[in-house]
């Protein structure tokens, strides 16, 4: 039998297949390979399956996966986590304040998300506490600036009160996606304002520190009453960068990737070299100077302060 996995709390895995929920386990097999991430089978995955007489399933192979988003292990930090496979697009959530989304981590996303082939879309959310206050807002319309600039598309919405929602019902119909962001920034009440009949777990914002608590423990797959899949996943604290090597990261930077043909070293890194393209944009202007820091930080090996979020 086949189906897609929906979820997976680590030793048991909840599989779609033909309107029916299967909850499987794995073969032994899966785990004496040699998997580099701490989950073999992640929410995503084609699976085939064999059934057994107490109503479980089995399963016995992992069909391939056109795409996948990894972060690091919380746990495990020389391993790597599967947030979902198998996704046509991600919706990136988040918000400039109640908490705030720092850019070093959007940047960090959408570096992962180009790497794998995920389209993604940034939702900025929780627009209405930003009314009456002009700085906040001045900020935002400027953060949209910059991704709008290199290609992203950038939707203002309230998942509490509901305004836009309908932009993100044509975003996600018949399409399976990926909803990402940190903790606190409203990605379950969003999905329940997107389809009623769902009712996602939300959780509340620490009046004390600012700051996200965990609502989500594992990523699972929602099916939308009208049409399509959403993912929900944990809140991330970090994103780490797994096999990626310094002379590849300005690849997934889509302004420095348009312009990287015109530095005068084929190797070049875009931090000192002479004649280098990308740091003669940031000069004139033509790339956010907010976008580079995050690749300087990122080529640096910096970590990024995650200390508001638990």
């Amino acid at each position: 039998m086949q189906g897609v996995v929906i979820k997976s709390t680590g030793s048991w895995y909840t599989v779609l297949s033909e309107g029916n929920i299967i909850e499987c386990r794995i073969k032994g097999v899966f785990r004496i390979k040699d998997i580099k991430t701490t989950n073999p089978i992640a929410v995503g995955d084609n699976v085939d399956f064999e059934m057994e007489a107490d109503g479980r399933g089995v399963i016995h192979a992992i069909g391939d996966r056109k795409n996948y988003i990894i972060r690091k292990s919380i746990n495990l930090s020389k391993q790597s986590h599967i947030l979902a496979a198998n996704v046509d697009q991600a919706m990136l959530v988040v918000t400039l304040a109640f908490p705030r989304t720092s850019a070093g981590f959007i940047d960090r996303f959408l570096l992962t998300a180009e790497a794998y082939q995920i389209p993604t879309k940034i939702i900025f959310n929780k627009v209405d506490l930003f009314q009456g206050d002009e700085s906040l807002m001045k900020e935002l319309n400027s953060f949209i600036a910059v991704y709008e600039k290199i290609g992203y598309a950038c939707y203002k919405v309230s998942a509490t009160e509901k305004t836009d929602i309908d932009k993100l019902l044509n975003l996600t119909k018949d399409k399976t996606t990926l909803i990402a962001g940190h903790s606190g920034v409203g990605k379950s009440t969003l999905v329940n304002a997107m389809d009623s009949n769902l009712d996602l777990k939300v959780g509340e914002i620490s009046d004390a520190h600012n700051k996200g608590k965990h609502t989500t423990t594992f990523a699972e797959m929602h099916p939308l009453t009208y049409g399509g899949f959403i993912i929900d996943t944990p809140g991330i604290k970090e994103l780490g960068l797994v096999d990626m090597e310094k002379e590849e990261i300005g690849n997934y930077f889509v302004e420095m990737q348009a312009i990287k043909n015109e530095c005068k070293f084929n190797n070049c890194i875009h931090l000192n070299e002479p004649k280098c393209a990308v740091i003669a944009a940031v000069e004139k202007g033509e790339i956010a100077i907010s976008r580079y820091t995050s690749y300087v930080g990122i080529i640096n090996g910096e970590e990024l302060d995650v200390t508001n979020y638990e």
